[in-house]
């Protein structure tokens, strides 16, 4: 647990008051910050992992979830990072932790798609028959888990992977009343988009009078003039 005081120790006195104000203005949740730089914790989160490395993933991931326990923004994203560096290591049963982290630690946006996009999305691809475990995050009541059930593909999907799969989680996600999970999704069928336009324009053409305009405008984000104007007609 050293090392986790030394994390802390050292975010807290690197923090500072103008960047937690300004921080607090991107999320409509209460957030709980240091107010220390991103490429400031972006480096800690590497230089700590280097006096961790030679542990189990076991070890590292009760590590993570003590940071993720703590609530502060700046723990969660070292704690995605170490998570990410047992890719090698990763099982496929750790979807299981990984889902019960979502559901119990994350509580906002940045914290979701920080983990989502990077561990549980290279999870995916490691084990891309348990894309079905995200089908069912997309139905439970948790809003966060109803936005990692998409933004957990957006970089296979950015990849043009998971095409049928992306259908199915926005079809079921289609009329969620969370602006935050309707972007989600939008943002998932624009990555989408990027190695399947046609397809992901037949998808919103076939939606769009039901679609939330959010989701749409996310959606289409990448398309060309032309189709953009025909979605939003």
């Amino acid at each position: 647990m050293n090392i986790i005081n030394n994390i802390r120790k050292t975010l807290k006195s690197n923090a500072n008051e103008e960047i937690k104000e300004s921080s607090k203005r991107y999320f409509k949740e209460k957030v709980k910050v240091y107010g220390t730089k991103t490429a400031f914790v972006s480096r800690l989160a590497k230089d700590s992992y280097e006096k961790i490395e030679n542990l189990s993933k076991k070890e590292v991931f009760a590590l993570c979830e003590t940071l993720f326990q703590s609530g502060y923004m700046e723990e969660s994203f070292i704690a995605c990072t170490w998570a990410n560096q047992k890719i090698d290591e990763f099982e496929i049963k750790d979807i299981e932790i990984f889902e019960e982290w979502v559901d119990r630690y994350i509580d906002n946006w940045a914290k979701c798609d920080t983990f989502c996009n990077h561990t549980i999305g290279d999870y995916l691809e490691k084990f891309p028959l348990n894309v079905k475990v995200l089908k069912k995050w997309a139905k439970s009541d948790n809003l966060w888990l109803r936005r990692a059930s998409s933004v957990s593909l957006i970089l296979p999907a950015r990849r043009g992977d998971f095409l049928k799969d992306v259908f199915e989680i926005a079809d079921i996600l289609l009329l969620d009343k969370e602006d935050l999970v309707q972007k989600g999704y939008g943002w998932m069928l624009k990555e989408e988009s990027r190695k399947h336009e046609k397809e992901v324009f037949d998808y919103i053409m076939k939606n769009k009078k039901v679609m939330p305009r959010t989701a749409l405008r996310y959606a289409i984000e990448k398309m060309p003039k032309n189709l953009k104007a025909l979605a939003m007609e």
